[in-house]
């Protein structure tokens, strides 16, 4: 809309906007705030990232620090912290990029095996989509070199010269109900104490903030994640709202305790259920109609993480129960099976008020795929940074002509879709306005430029993380722009 002088505010609300003589007539006794040449925007918006993901009190080592050095640079760090870890307890890395260290070295099994064979080692990938371990982390999670791939998972194997013998690789459902604690399995990787999490969750949200983020979506969590999150409201440790996808096993007994999309208030609530159909797309793993080239070199069509049952299941029972759907799917083919699963549960059961379906990354379309996303008034959640950030992994994969067209901001826009921003961190950087430089520019770290036709303008990336994302999380009356009524978040 307009761009007014001044704006007052009332608690939490915006109560007048207009100009600054007029608005110190109206309220003379109002604090008065000169942002001097700073200018006022609404708060940014993160309509998917994992800040509870990182909330890990500090049991875990970061490894984003060697992602431009070497594989020995990452068994030192890891074995540094095993010389100091009683025999038999877990040593884990996370936020490991193996396509950034400079020797291009394997971090396998073999290589975590030197770390220690007295403690099970296990990587977590930045995306959370795969993790390596070492034989002893293997044999933890009962995996063998004779066990069978878990269904919507993969337990990557060497040549045939070797046997076929586990690399240490896995990837989806392999490493997150192996380890994490997903689907029936506890987890096996060490839980830092509530309070540890509260702390990290705290210095996580103050990293957003200084971003300019004054809210995020949680795009995957658990009850011990709920928890925190209550936890750290009742601390004075949440500084940005948040919302929560909840995982989708948990749908029916988060119903039994009477929770449903839009429960909580203006600083915590459930903004509705995740599930994920397929891999990563910076990863390499997403599932295409076309094979492509992907994370182990080979040509492959991506992962399937859900089957297509179980798909058409969770959509329609979360559907039929009023509940927003956050489908994770990145490739054309993951997208269409989605697409197939709404329209099916829409056709059996009318959408309520307000349920707008979301589509998470919604990565590679085609024009078929994006007029039924239009048509059924799903809201894409792209990625805000990824051209700029994984642009040389995305040639990599899928090629040149396909990278173009990740991420599609421009098209989806003209065809009137509402688009949200997203930065999937720890996947990708936190920073807003990465995301909106990759946005206007689609510049690649190395200079080259993806899909020149898929560029917004500033103002147009500057509402994909506002407005945008706020209807996303079915906030579009609240958040998302300065007018009267709406919540006062902004920065500067």
């Amino acid at each position: 809309g307009g761009e007014p002088e001044a704006v007052a505010v009332l608690g939490e609300r915006v109560v007048a906007v207009g100009a600054r003589r007029d608005l110190r007539d109206r309220f003379p006794g109002a604090e008065d705030v000169d942002l001097g040449d700073g200018v006022m925007l609404p708060g940014l918006d993160d309509a998917h990232a994992h800040p509870s993901v990182l909330a890990d009190g500090g049991l875990y080592v970061d490894l984003a620090p060697t992602v431009t050095g070497s594989a020995e640079q990452v068994r030192r760090a890891l074995a540094d912290r095993a010389a100091v870890t009683p025999e038999g307890e877990w040593v884990v890395g996370h936020n490991f990029d193996v396509s950034r260290t400079q020797d291009g070295r394997s971090v396998d099994r073999t290589l975590l095996d030197r770390i220690s064979e007295r403690h099970p080692v296990l990587i977590i990938h930045y995306s959370y989509h795969g993790a390596v371990a070492n034989s002893r982390a293997l044999a933890a999670a009962g995996y063998a070199e004779d066990t069978p791939d878990p269904v919507g998972g993969e337990l990557v194997r060497g040549s045939a010269a070797d046997g076929g013998r586990l690399t240490g690789v896995l990837y989806e459902r392999a490493w997150m109900e192996g380890y994490l604690g997903h689907g029936s399995r506890p987890p096996l990787v060490p839980q830092p104490t509530m309070q540890a999490r509260i702390e990290s969750l705290r210095r996580m949200l103050t990293r957003m903030n200084s971003a300019g983020i004054t809210s995020v979506t949680d795009a995957m969590v658990h009850p011990a994640d709920w928890a925190l999150y209550q936890a750290a409201r009742d601390a004075g440790a949440l500084t940005a709202r948040v919302g929560m996808l909840l995982w989708y096993e948990f749908f029916e007994p988060a119903r039994a305790l009477g929770m449903r999309t839009g429960f909580g208030d203006t600083m915590l609530r459930f903004n509705g259920v995740k599930m994920m159909t397929d891999g990563a797309v910076s990863g390499g793993t997403c599932l295409c109609r076309t094979p492509y080239r992907g994370a182990l070199g080979e040509r492959t069509a991506g992962i399937q993480v859900m089957p297509d049952e179980e798909i058409a299941e969770v959509v329609h029972r979360v559907h039929a129960a009023g509940s927003r759907l956050a489908v994770h799917a990145n490739g054309d083919l993951a997208i269409s099976k989605v697409l197939d699963a709404l329209d099916a549960a829409i056709a059996a059961t009318p959408p309520r008020p307000g349920q707008t379906h979301r589509i998470e990354h919604c990565s590679v379309v085609d024009p078929g795929l994006v007029e039924r996303i239009r048509a059924l008034g799903v809201i894409p959640v792209p990625f805000g940074a990824f051209i700029s950030y994984h642009g040389r992994n995305l040639v990599g994969h899928y090629g040149q002509e396909r990278a173009a067209r990740i991420s599609p901001h421009r098209t989806f826009r003209d065809a009137g879709i509402t688009v949200a921003g997203s930065s999937d961190y720890p996947c990708g950087p936190l920073e807003p306005l990465y995301a909106l430089q990759s946005m206007t520019t689609r510049r690649a770290q190395d200079g080259t430029v993806l899909g020149q036709d898929e560029r917004l303008t500033p103002y147009e990336a500057l509402e994909v993380y506002t407005a945008g994302s706020a209807a996303a999380s079915g906030d579009q009356d609240d958040k998302g722009r300065i007018t009267v009524g709406r919540l006062a978040d902004f920065t500067v």
